[in-house]
């Protein structure tokens, strides 16, 4: 691929927009995602692919029968909102600082 070069102007709010033809080089549309690293000639800016992260669906149900059978459960719930009261003191809780 030839090499691109460009100048472009930092906006009010810090953005910078891609020229139409790096654009089309890269075929990036309106909502694709890119990622600038840092290295030691300058902002590196190029595409990101992202990748669906691989689960172990088989160990994952596992574990959550051994959370049930050893009893680390909650509910049953008799309405959405006795969960959601359960789950926000739950989250209290381990959000708490350990003495």
């Amino acid at each position: 691929m030839a090499t691109i070069t460009s100048v472009q102007k930092i906006g009010a709010k810090g953005q910078v927009t891609l020229p139409k033809r790096v654009r089309d080089a890269f075929g990036l549309k309106a909502g694709d995602l890119v990622e600038t690293v840092l290295t030691r000639e300058g902002a590196l800016t190029r595409p990101v692919e992202l990748r669906p992260k691989k689960v172990d669906i088989e160990r994952e149900l596992e574990a959550a029968e051994a959370d049930v059978k050893a009893g680390r459960v909650h509910g049953p719930f008799k309405t959405a909102s006795a969960l959601l009261r359960a789950a926000k003191r739950h989250g209290k809780r381990a959000s708490r600082p350990r003495n």
